[in-house]
């Protein structure tokens, strides 16, 4: 078994690791044949999505039950987890920490719609409404 990982001392993943994660987040547990069918063309070798996922389970993102010599792969971090973390790290990292400077950057570089502003804007409207409620002020 794998050992599990606090939170916040996540590893970013590799993109054929990520490959992997999502696979598995999708089918929620799986042998290396459930996953390599889930691949689009043209497939990664069994002996590849094989060591991928040793790897991810000694990085503590995977773990699995045995049954006889067969082994059933299943995520040991939730990919909303996951999110968070890669988040925090990427604000921390690109943007000085600072979560305005990331609106800042989506707002001016990727030409947001006026539609995803109020979208954006209507989320933020109701996260402080629920933070007042609860005594955040």
């Amino acid at each position: 078994m794998a050992p599990r990982m606090i939170k916040d001392q996540l590893r970013e993943l590799t993109r054929a690791e990520e490959e992997v994660m999502q696979i598995l987040w999708d089918l929620g547990q799986g042998v290396v044949h459930d996953l390599l069918v889930r691949f689009p063309e043209p497939k990664p070798a069994y002996n590849t999505v094989s060591t991928i996922i040793r790897i991810l389970e000694q990085k503590g993102f995977i773990d699995h039950k045995a049954y006889g010599r067969t082994y059933v792969y299943f995520p040991s971090i939730s990919k909303k987890d996951y999110t968070k973390s890669y988040f925090r790290s990427m604000v921390a990292n690109y943007f000085g920490n600072s979560y305005k400077s990331l609106a800042s950057f989506f707002t001016k570089e990727e030409s947001l719609s006026i539609e995803e502003l109020e979208a954006i804007q209507k989320l933020i409207g109701e996260e402080i409404k629920k933070q007042k409620s609860e005594g955040h002020e």
